[in-house]
């Protein structure tokens, strides 16, 4: 899930690749939802074995009222936190996730 901000807009994807996606939406890379809305923010995730599993997930997540969203994420991310930093800290919890190549 990606926000604007804390309790801001919210957006659900699944992606075969977190951290390309993330970067697509945090630069603004792809028109659409998340770039008009400012939907930057990387504030709750899930990895699955399957795209199948990933897909039917995200079909129900989005069937689900905002409040039970919110709580989804405050469980595990109460500030809100952008999670997508984690990703480049050499022995954080996401460090086994490969960031996006930099192209300069």
């Amino acid at each position: 899930m990606m926000a604007s901000g804390q309790h801001g807009t919210l957006y659900i994807g699944v992606t075969n690749d977190l951290v390309r996606r993330a970067h697509e939406h945090r630069e603004g890379l792809i028109e659409g939802f998340t770039k008009r809305y400012g939907v930057k923010r990387l504030v709750w995730f899930e990895l699955h074995d399957s795209i199948l599993t990933a897909i039917q997930r995200e079909k129900s997540l989005k069937k689900y009222k905002r409040e039970w969203k919110v709580n989804l994420i405050e469980r595990e991310n109460p500030k809100w936190a952008d999670l997508y930093p984690a990703f480049f800290v050499a022995e954080g919890p996401l460090s086994h996730l490969q960031p996006p190549e930099r192209h300069m």
